[in-house]
């Protein structure tokens, strides 16, 4: 009850001064993390190294305890693959005619699977291309995709509750089942109205080194081909021979009518020359200890991913991606968080898991590992959550909750959030995918009850429009750096929201879990 007592009022008390302090120390966090001798923190590079060294010191600062598998380090190894893309084509057949595709401009090479030297084959159009069984939804079904590439529009029809949506739009579970059709590849095609970033912007990232597991049990998207991103300015190309337009599927999708499913009467011709390397890179992790003899033996998790994507493409001269917001932001939180707890001597009745992740920006690759390998034991993990790309542009008086409808963790966050006076919004932006896009959904496979957070807006408001062109402008951009308007002030605010949540998730009687209509619910049950 002590523990209870302490949570609320902390939660309750708010000094302007205190949390104008927290603000400026939160920042300075930042300022180490996405300064410029970081080098952007790709994962596996010497920055990366020296901003996990720096978390760790700040955990051990906050009184947490080394969690990893040596000290507060966990070691993961990795296969990088890149893209020599002047030694590689892609061409467009049409009637046994090729004609060249402008890697870049027209499409690019994902190396996220290890790709044929060489592969040709036939385009089918498979609409949204999802296959969800609870909905009696299959694109495919009637199809010839034997030995062919799937192509498909980003999205789905927004009768599909965006939990289903979400998880059968991930390459995994496409690959998955377009592999069990038969197909050698697959094509994706962008919305351009729920595209992250310009196309411009979004294609200089094609020739940043992917990453995989060297643990073959981890390792995805085998057997994959081919696997292409086309510029939807361009993708009238692919369409040229079908009898069909690129701008009518559009249309039909826009309007949330079903899409035709057929042959493109074209095919690829692929030649991909890939290099090969292997790196080591690490996940911080550490743990504040639980007062409950029993309960301490069970652990909320709180994750932000390390890593950003170091350094690549030059824009306006710049070449070094910082990721200030994205996710130094988050990482900045955990120790601000941890500090909290020490500073308000909070004696939570779960021990509480800190963890720094890697490669996120390489698929979630840290969470991924660490929930398939935890430090500690795998069904004692009882909540993950995680701060990514939270973007404190402004004033929090809106917080949007990713997972909000799924677990019991939704009542939880709204009732910190009515504690502080912020009212709590779902996902505004299905299509996006967001709930599977970060670390959180690697916990959630493996039945842990989840949650992330952005800060939200009303529609057409001056926040909403802040927050669109910050994607626009600086998201996965050198941009994302320390010259940027932050609410400094809104993000010690967001902590002590987070650190609410945490704490009364850490001394409930009872463990999170799924909603039983809850999509989700099926990883904890095994199914």
């Amino acid at each position: 009850m002590r523990s209870l007592i302490v949570v609320l009022s902390f939660a309750s008390l708010v000094f302007p001064a205190d949390v104008a302090r927290e603000g400026v120390r939160w920042w300075s966090h930042i300022q180490v993390l996405a300064a410029d001798n970081m080098e952007g923190r790709n994962t596996g590079s010497e920055g990366h190294r020296r901003a996990a060294q720096f978390v760790a010191g700040e955990f051990e600062r906050a009184g947490l305890k080394p969690a990893g598998t040596s000290g507060y380090f966990q070691a993961i190894q990795l296969e990088v693959r890149s893209i020599d893309e002047p030694a590689s084509s892609l061409a467009l057949v049409i009637g046994g005619k090729a004609t060249p595709l402008a890697l870049g401009e027209d499409a690019y090479f994902s190396s996220r699977a290890d790709l044929a030297p060489h592969s040709e084959a036939p385009a089918v159009f498979v609409g949204h291309g999802l296959i969800i069984p609870e909905m009696h939804i299959d694109e495919l079904a009637g199809l010839d995709l034997k030995g062919k590439i799937a192509v498909y529009l980003n999205g789905g029809p927004s009768s599909i509750p965006s939990a289903l949506k979400a998880h059968y739009s991930s390459a995994n579970e496409r690959w998955k089942a377009y592999q069990k059709a038969g197909a050698i590849g697959m094509a994706g095609i962008p919305n351009p109205k729920s595209m992250d970033v310009p196309w411009e912007r979004a294609k200089l990232a094609r020739l940043d080194p992917t990453m995989s597991f060297l643990d073959p049990k981890l390792a995805e998207l085998q057997g994959m081909q081919l696997l292409l991103t086309v510029n939807p300015a361009n993708a009238e190309k692919l369409f040229q021979a079908s009898g069909h337009t690129f701008a009518e599927m559009l249309k039909l999708a826009d309007s949330n009518q079903p899409l035709p499913h057929l042959p493109l009467k074209v095919g690829f011709r692929a030649n991909v020359k890939l290099a090969h390397a292997r790196v080591e890179s690490q996940n911080v992790v550490a743990i504040r200890q639980g007062s409950d003899p029993a309960l301490k033996n069970e652990y909320v998790v709180f994750s932000a991913h390390l890593d950003h994507v170091g350094i690549g493409q030059p824009i306006n001269g710049d070449r070094i991606y910082n990721g200030a917001m994205d996710d130094a932001s988050g990482v900045a939180s955990l120790i601000e968080i941890a500090r909290l707890m020490k500073e308000q001597d909070l004696h939570q009745r779960r021990s509480v898991l800190f963890i720094a992740v890697t490669g996120e920006e390489k698929g979630e690759l840290g969470s991924t590992y660490f929930a398939a390998h935890p430090t500690v034991a795998a069904q004692s993990i009882v909540a993950d959550i995680n701060m990514d790309m939270y973007l404190p542009l402004f004033p929090l008086k809106y917080l949007e909750v990713q997972g909000l409808d799924e677990s019991t963790l939704g009542a939880d966050i709204r009732a910190a959030c009515k504690r502080a006076g912020v009212e709590v919004q779902a996902d505004k932006e299905p299509d996006r995918n967001l709930f599977i896009r970060s670390d959180q959904y690697s916990f959630i496979k493996q039945g842990v009850p989840a949650l992330a957070f952005k800060f939200g807006y009303l529609a057409g408001s001056s926040e909403e429009k802040t927050a669109k062109d910050w994607l626009k402008v600086r998201y996965h951009a050198p941009s994302d750096d320390l010259n940027q308007p932050v609410d400094k002030t809104a993000a010690a605010e967001f902590n002590r929201i987070m650190l609410d949540l945490g704490e009364h998730v850490a001394n409930a009687a009872e463990r999170p879990h799924w909603n039983q209509n809850s999509f989700f619910q099926r990883f904890a049950s095994g199914a």
